[in-house]
Order: C-alpha cells, then sequence, then structure tokens
C-alpha cells in the first residue's frame, strides 16, 4: 500500500495532535517536520527541516500547517504552488485579503486544500445536518449561538492574544468554528448587519468579547456571542425552524469542561388561548 508522505509546519501542540493522527493510520507516514523553536524532538524518526522551504523540497505529498495564523496564509500558498496537497489549521488567514489570494492560489491546482473545522464532526452536528437536510423542520428562519470560554491564568500571556501572531481575538480563535457551523447548516454565506468587539476583562491586545448580528441573502438571521469570559465553557447552538426547533448544547472536548453534547429537536407548538 502507498502511504501518503506528510510534513508538518509548527511542530508545537497541535502540531503534535496532528503527528499522532499521521502515526495512527496505516494510509499515512509522517517524513518531516519544521519548527522554528526547540520542540522538536530528535529521538523521532524523522527530518528536522532547518527552514519551510527545507521542509517544501523533502519527498512529501502533503503539508500539515500547524503553525502561527499570521503564517498560516503564506505557507499554505507555498506549498500548492511546490504541488503539495495541504491541511491548515483554522483560521485559514489572519484577513480577507489573505484567504482571497490563497482561494486564488487554490483554483490553479488540482491539489487537496482542507481546513481544521472539525465541529463539523462532532455526532450532534451530524446529526443535526441529517435532520436539515432530510427537510422535515422546513424553512431555517433564525440561528443564535454562544461559544464562550474561561480561559486561563496565564491566558493573557498566549500567542492566541496578540495580533502579531493571531491576527484577532476571540472571535477568530474559537467564534470562527460557530460561524463555520452557521454556513455548514444554511449552505449559505453571511453579511454582516452589526458588530461590537471589546476587551472587557483581559489584559490583552485583542478582544475577549465580540457580538455579532448577520443574515444572509435569503433573510436568515442570526447572531452570535464569542467570548474569553464565560468563567464556566459554553457551547449553545439554537435554530428555529417554520414547523420546529433544533438545539446544540454542549460539545464533547478532550478537557471535558463543557457541558455533555446533546441534540434537542422538536416539532412547532402554537400557544392554545382555549
Amino acid at each position: 500500500m502507498n502511504q501518503l508522505k506528510i510534513g508538518i509546519v509548527g511542530y508545537g501542540k497541535m502540531g503534535k495532535i496532528r503527528e499522532q493522527s499521521v502515526i495512527d493510520s496505516d494510509e499515512t507516514k509522517l517524513v518531516a517536520v519544521y519548527e522554528v523553536s526547540n520542540k522538536q524532538n530528535s529521538s523521532k524518526n524523522i527530518i528536522h527541516c532547518k527552514s519551510y522551504t527545507e521542509l517544501l523540497e523533502a519527498d512529501i505529498d502533503a503539508i500539515i500547517v500547524s503553525a502561527y495564523a499570521r503564517f498560516a496564509a503564506d505557507y499554505t500558498i507555498r506549498a500548492l504552488k511546490a504541488g503539495k496537497h495541504v491541511f491548515c489549521e483554522k483560521p485559514p488567514a489572519t484577513n480577507s485579503k489573505e484567504v482571497l489570494k490563497v482561494i486564488t492560489e487554490e483554483k490553479k491546482t488540482n491539489k487537496i486544500l482542507k481546513y481544521g473545522f472539525n465541529h463539523r464532526f462532532h455526532y450532534s452536528v451530524m446529526e443535526a445536518k441529517r435532520i436539515i437536510n432530510e427537510g422535515s423542520l422546513g424553512k431555517l428562519l433564525w440561528i443564535r449561538g454562544v461559544y464562550g470560554k474561561a480561559g486561563s491564568i496565564d491566558f493573557h500571556d498566549n500567542w492566541r492574544n496578540y495580533k502579531h501572531y493571531s491576527g484577532g481575538g476571540i472571535l477568530l480563535d474559537q467564534g470562527i468554528h460557530m460561524l463555520d457551523l452557521y454556513r455548514y447548516f444554511t449552505g449559505e454565506e453571511f453579511e454582516c448587519l452589526s458588530s461590537h468587539l471589546t476587551t472587557s476583562f483581559w489584559d490583552i491586545e485583542c478582544e475577549d468579547n465580540a457580538f455579532l448580528t448577520l443574515k444572509t441573502n435569503s433573510n436568515i438571521l442570526a447572531t452570535l456571542h464569542s467570548s474569553a469570559t464565560q468563567w464556566r465553557h459554553k457551547f449553545l447552538m439554537e435554530m428555529s425552524f417554520e414547523e420546529g426547533y433544533l438545539n446544540l448544547d454542549g460539545i464533547l472536548s478532550s478537557t471535558r469542561s463543557y457541558a455533555p453534547e446533546t441534540l434537542v429537536f422538536g416539532e412547532r407548538e402554537f400557544e392554545d388561548v382555549t
């Protein structure tokens, strides 16, 4: 069996998580990594490259980009130009201009480009998608979402809160998963009608709370609150349809810090005024 030969750029926490996924599969083989810090593990039977260029020149078929967000677009474009398939962690870039450059380059190739929007593969989300596609609930009217975490003792020192590395705060870091699910469930793009970003608590460069109001061309309305001051981790997504409702409450994570992952749906019931 021919194994897909993988290279990883960014060999920190997420890079090592992706490494384990590669190792666990019989269809993939980790060949080389590139990491600028001292986080490399020389005991591994892999090539430790001294530059990203060296990694691209290695005998690999695909690149996993798990570096800082500021490098995501550039590394992805360079990998596609080098003829590699790409899996990149979210966010895809630090701004829309960078994303458009990636899209332009991707269209020139026959390579596969995927992003780490893993929430689509939670069981509750997959079941919700099945129910929506079935059509029994009718037209989707609105979506309301809350995605929040408590931060950590050293949250203010995390690289994600420095715009130079991340491009933004909690919205780009965590809220982007909820936005992806909005697009996934509706099959539509959203226009931002209003937004308010605030740094309410943490002494950081980026926002620790984001409030958004969104709308699609078919007039599906949505609100989103993305927060780093939730204090008790929370994932809640409520959807109202012409014929009923569907709620996702809680999400399964390795930390078990969210409420248990549940899906609740039901038919519309008008109030009986008699």
